[in-house]
């Protein structure tokens, strides 16, 4: 006999190498356990014990017990779909983020109409709460097996496996599938899962290969995590910035410019609020503003490194028996205009600024609205500063990021260091010290982190700032990036204080990353109903009938002496429908002007939420707009707009 330390109660119990992990999870009385870990690995619960000291059962709830419980569902639908089409063969079934998916070879294809009887068809599987038994079989068995089964995909990935590694299958029923494990020990611990979505997907990523079938799903721990998820996609969808654009006509999308937007005057007004903040901040914090061409010879990216590095993800276009490339990002050249002069220590740290228009070749099947694109602008800039400048440098950069963030109403950041990948420039001493100045940075503004290993640049450590939406979601989006190489690279020096050649060290800092990019999480954030400063038309003037249009122009005037965007409405349709309109369009102040506004010299208003507030002198809502024009207020939910708080 010996002890076993189970972290669930926090107790030792007696054991015997023979038993499993499952009868200390009956003789403990745990509940919806499925799994057990033992120090970084996760094991099936049939495992034997095998002189383990500790163990933590996993929840079906847990982080990692919801992994196990996602891996096993993409098994069930593997299962499911053999049971309905026995000709289609399986392939690879991961767990992905939020879910699963498994790609199958049927040539006929499967239809969004055919997921509701895959997953009837599921559930009965769930109910009859199969076993779920691990096997381990020598490789020529494996394949031969497989072979038999017309599943050929299967009998090649286990050609291809390692011949060292442990061939272990998983049998619930009638169906076996090879897999590493672990799973759940029945299938009755499954069913809180929901099949979301049909795709395409080229067996191993080659487009020489055959189009397989890809059923996506999502599965959870419980009835209410999933239901839970399912709202929060419900909103994500109701949300969609593709959706939105066109009811607030701000860009669009087609194919004969992939991947690149077409702004919409009302969505250009909002892409040059967000540049005109940002050209402040650079004035604010003693940034030069710079413009770089778009198009830079070859030999500038080879010898940066990024012609190596990022090659099929450049545009490239020859002339004069030439190769040029279209930038996929600004760094290269804001180094040639540093270049342009001597430089002194005394002129360091030195700021530049770029709003530069950067293409990249992203694949067709990765585009999505101006969340993935082609062609964007990034609030790009490179602080070149001398290594008794660094520490303070990123300093001032991480306060102009956080300031930045509450601005536009980003409060919950998750921040990440991301250290030295594998394949990277310059040395081991220079990563060290780039390293420690970002953990540093942070530390001294208590700044709480995660380590991202093996995820920086290939020049440099990166901070990534992480912002949280109202719906969860996580969208990763400025950079504080620490390069020692890319400027010895490209011949940039100073002279230091001793009359030497130095060369200063590069800070690459982004805020909003994309700003395109950035918009998108703006209007998904805000379902479109942005803050007043944001919003392309802060005010639409609607008339209830022409005879007071003049009255509804002094107004117009006078708003914007004041400094607004105003749409005043001269269309001759009734004054339901134009509220309607607008109220889609989520603008956020109606003014509506009728016999009593005009006898009285004043306003009605309605705000986009449906709150109203008649008969105010336009003096005073001018004063309480441009209050909250200064501050930048997010409003909360209660009052979507601080106006009617005071008037």
């Amino acid at each position: 006999m010996s002890t076993l330390h189970v972290e669930n109660i926090g107790k030792e119990v007696e054991t015997n190498d023979a038993q499993s992990f499952a009868d200390v999870v009956k003789s403990c009385k745990l509940k919806h356990m499925v799994a057990a870990k033992v120090g970084d690995r996760i094991l099936d619960l049939s495992a034997a014990i095998d002189q383990c000291t500790r163990v933590q059962f996993l929840e079906a709830t847990s982080e990692d017990g919801v992994d196990v419980i996602r891996h096993s569902t993409a098994h069930l639908l593997a299962h499911a779909v053999k049971t309905l089409y026995p000709d289609v063969q399986v392939t690879i079934g991961p767990v992905i983020d939020k879910g699963f998916y498994y790609d199958f070879s049927h040539p006929a294809g499967f239809k969004l109409e055919e997921l509701p009887a895959i997953e009837k068809k599921m559930k009965q599987i769930v109910k009859q709460r199969l076993p779920v038994e691990r096997l381990v079989w020598p490789r020529d068995k494996a394949i031969a097996y497989f072979k038999e089964q017309g599943e050929h995909y299967k009998a090649e990935i286990i050609s291809d496996l390692d011949a060292s590694e442990t061939i272990s299958l998983y049998k619930q029923g009638d169906f076996i599938d090879l897999c590493r494990g672990p799973h759940v020990p029945n299938t009755g611990l499954l069913g809180a899962f929901k099949l979301t979505k049909v795709a395409g997907a080229y067996w191993r990523g080659d487009s020489d290969n055959e189009m397989l079938q890809r059923i996506y799903g999502t599965a959870w721990g419980n009835d209410e995590d999933l239901k839970a998820y399912l709202h929060q996609q419900e909103e994500a969808e109701r949300r969609d910035h593709r959706k939105l654009a066109k009811i607030m006509n701000l860009f669009h999308f087609q194919d004969t410019s992939p991947g690149m937007v077409f702004w919409h005057h009302n969505g250009y007004v909002l892409y040059q609020t967000i540049i005109h903040y940002m050209r402040q901040k650079l004035y604010e914090f003693d940034y030069e503003e710079i413009a770089t061409p778009m198009i830079l010879d070859k030999s500038l990216w080879e010898a940066s490194g990024h012609w190596e590095k990022f090659r099929d993800d450049m545009f490239v276009t020859e002339a004069e028996d030439k190769t040029f490339c279209v930038k996929p990002m600004n760094c290269p050249g804001g180094l040639q205009v540093y270049n342009v002069g001597l430089k002194s220590y005394r002129d360091l740290p030195l700021k530049m600024g770029e709003f530069g228009f950067v293409h990249r070749n992203e694949l067709s099947g990765a585009l999505h609205g101006l969340m993935r694109l082609r062609a964007f602008t990034q609030d790009d800039a490179h602080v070149f500063c001398a290594p008794n400048q660094l520490d303070d440098e990123v300093a001032k950069l991480i306060t102009l990021v956080y300031d930045t963030y509450k601005d536009f109403g980003f409060t919950d950041i998750e921040v990440r260091v991301a250290t030295r990948p594998e394949k990277r420039i310059g040395s081991d001493e220079d990563w060290d010290k780039s390293e420690q100045a970002l953990s540093n940075a942070c530390d001294k503004q208590s700044i709480a982190y995660t380590l991202a290993p093996n995820e920086g640049a290939f020049y440099g450590p990166k901070i990534e700032f992480h912002l949280r939406d109202c719906l969860g979601r996580v969208w990763q989006c400025g950079t504080i990036q620490i390069d020692y190489s890319m400027p010895g690279r490209l011949n940039a020096f100073y002279i230091d204080d001793q009359g030497q050649k130095a060369i200063p060290i590069m800070i690459h800092r982004a805020i909003f990353g994309s700003i395109e990019r950035f918009i998108g999480i703006l209007i998904e954030h805000y379902a479109g109903r942005l803050p007043l400063w944001l919003a392309p038309t802060q005010i639409a003037i609607l008339t209830v009938s022409d005879q007071f249009m003049d009255y509804a122009k002094e107004i117009e005037q006078t708003l914007k002496q004041a400094g607004f965007r105003v749409k005043l409405d001269k269309r001759n349709e009734k004054l339901g429908f134009k509220i309607r309109d607008y109220t889609l369009k989520k603008v956020p102040y109606e003014f509506i002007i009728g016999e009593s506004e005009q006898n009285n010299s004043t306003v009605s208003i309605r705000c986009v939420n449906g709150e109203q507030k008649s008969d105010l002198a336009l003096v005073d809502v001018i004063t309480a707009l441009q209050k909250e024009l200064a501050t930048k207020t997010i409003p909360d939910a209660k009052s979507r707009y601080g106006l009617f708080q005071e008037a």
